[in-house]
């Protein structure tokens, strides 16, 4: 299904108008559809209202319920799959402030517990140096102190030893020049450190790797509850289960290509060792 940024804030609003157009063509209460779908009388309106979003297991719940055509069911799932997910455009997460992005992402962190990256063309903020993180906001106009500060105080999250993070980058994104070469090599020290912290894996993808189809994009797993994507010009939140599923199990094949603990190590290091000694 082809659809437009814009579309997806709308689609939460004409799912809640559908589920409530389908009970009244039924002829139900909504007492009634509670009851036969096993949920409270005020989910029922919260759903309809808007409220509360409803997940694919909603809908079929209450579709079934008023026994709605299958076509008519067919196309509620579609919309239920597209409003649970978001658009968040890079030009609008300016206007607000990027500090206020780093509020949201540290929301997240604090409220899961395994985390996944995959990094395929830079070092992601949990894992970079201050003149790192300066260097990736430098291609935006403004005074970014304030990210700068929040993006480093969301690194004590790794430290967290209930929370687990596997971490798996790309040869290409480790050794992006978004520094000079003597920065670069300092970043990738730290890479090399933060390897032995017992709740950290981080693994790297060799540019010979066999690894199947190209990755398209970074993104990262939340738990097995949210996937969020990033592409040049803003990110995509994915909570549909079936997206994120998809995730997780293009997760697991790179991470299968990934070399972790010593092996890892040996490769930044040599990899650090090349920057040092490359020319400027």
């Amino acid at each position: 299904m082809s659809v437009e940024p814009e579309e997806m804030g709308r689609s939460s609003e004409e799912l809640a108008a559908l589920l409530k157009a389908v009970r009244k063509r039924s002829g139900l209460s909504g007492v009634r559809v509670a009851a036969r779908c096993n949920m409270s009388q005020s989910k029922v309106s919260r759903l309809e209202s808007g409220r509360v979003r409803a997940s694919l297991v909603d809908v079929e719940q209450i579709f079934r319920a008023c026994e709605a055509p299958a076509e008519l069911l067919a196309q509620a799932m579609a919309l239920a799959r597209l409003a649970a997910t978001e658009w968040q455009g890079a030009r609008g997460l300016r206007r607000k402030g990027l500090d206020k992005k780093q509020l949201e992402l540290a929301g997240l962190e604090k409220t899961s517990t395994e985390f996944r990256f995959f990094l395929l063309s830079m070092i992601t903020g949990l894992l970079s140096t201050p003149e790192y993180i300066r260097a990736s906001l430098a291609h935006i106009p403004g005074d970014h102190s304030r990210t700068v500060a929040k993006k480093l105080d969301r690194q004590q999250v790794l430290y967290d030893r209930s929370k687990r993070f596997t971490f798996l980058l790309t040869e290409q994104a480790i050794l992006w020049p978004l520094v000079r070469s003597d920065a670069l090599a300092v970043q990738i020290d730290h890479l090399a450190s933060l390897t032995h912290l017992t709740n950290v894996r981080l693994g790297v993808i060799p540019l010979d790797s066999q690894v199947g189809p190209a990755p398209l994009n970074t993104f990262t797993v939340y738990d097995e509850r949210i996937a969020t994507v990033e592409i040049s010009t803003g990110v995509m939140v994915f909570r549909d289960p079936r997206d994120v599923a998809s995730h997780l199990q293009e997760f697991a094949t790179y991470e299968e290509r990934a070399q972790f603990g010593q092996s890892a190590r040996g490769m930044l290091q040599d990899l650090a060792d090349r920057l040092r000694n490359s020319p400027e």
